[in-house]
């Protein structure tokens, strides 16, 4: 089975292995039906949105739903993790934690196949992927040229999520600064969920340079980055198949280390 439908401002294509999985095609309009929810909820650019009545002073914080406080919660916990590199509330702009919400809601579509018995299915929300069962392979965009690849990964209920300048310019912010994010041109993190991998690769993109050994150094992630230099920085475990040759992890718990190599 394979839809695609145009969500959240991006495609977003649902294939699932229905032979491994007897999965109904009800399982995708769920999936589809859940992804508009969160886009009418949570999306900044809709006035109607609980995202903007709370940014208008019309919802007490403390009022919000359920899930607009777990949202509002994972920014803080990135705000805090990453220095404040990471806000969903920049001087001059409204809140704004779509860099939160994609991947958490793409990660709750995941679960409802899951529920639904799905053993074996990939979403793909605009480049960013969590997967089931597998091998999966995934490819990593050149930052540069679009039409060749950095690296192909090969996943199993896992998930991969890219920060980069490549599809809409200077967007990431260091809000440390309000100014754009510098340092890198694309990180890419591969973790156990959409969730942490969506996040991390944003706050780490936010934080410039510093930011790929922090990602890192995040339980459960695995980092594939090219800076300013085109150097390519990769931890150890980043499970490509072809693409730049792996480099030093240290298996200490703080500050694994990266060696450059040459992009290739």
């Amino acid at each position: 089975m394979l839809r695609v439908e145009h969500v959240m401002g991006f495609p977003v294509s649902v294939r699932v292995d229905v032979a491994a999985s007897g999965v109904p095609e009800a399982a995708a309009d769920e999936v589809f039906a859940w992804l508009r929810e969160v886009d009418a909820r949570f999306s900044p650019f809709r006035p109607d949105s609980e995202v903007c009545a709370l940014d208008r002073g019309e919802i007490e914080a403390g009022a919000v739903s359920p899930e607009l406080a777990e949202i509002l919660g994972l920014c803080e916990h990135y705000r805090l993790a990453t220095g404040g590199a990471f806000d969903a509330r920049l001087p001059g702009r409204g809140l704004d934690p779509c860099a939160v919400v994609k991947g958490w809601s793409v990660q709750k579509a995941a679960e409802l196949l899951s529920a639904a018995g799905a053993t074996r299915y990939c979403v793909n929300a605009g480049g960013d992927v969590v997967a089931a069962g597998g091998p999966w392979r995934v490819g990593v965009r050149h930052p540069e040229h679009a039409d060749r690849l950095c690296a192909v990964l090969e996943i199993t209920d896992a998930a991969v999520a890219t920060s980069a300048r490549y599809e809409r310019g200077d967007h990431i912010l260091d809000a440390r600064t309000g100014r754009p994010a510098t340092g890198l041109l694309s990180l890419t993190v591969v973790a156990p969920s959409l969730t942490e991998a969506d996040a991390t690769a944003t706050a780490a993109f936010a934080m410039g340079a510093r930011g790929v050994e922090w990602a890192a150094s995040r339980d459960g992630c695995e980092v594939f980055a090219v800076d300013e230099e085109r150097r390519v920085l990769r931890t150890a475990g980043f499970p490509a198949v072809r693409g730049a040759p792996p480099v030093g992890r240290s298996k200490e718990p703080r500050g694994q280390r990266l060696r450059a190599s040459a992009p290739r």
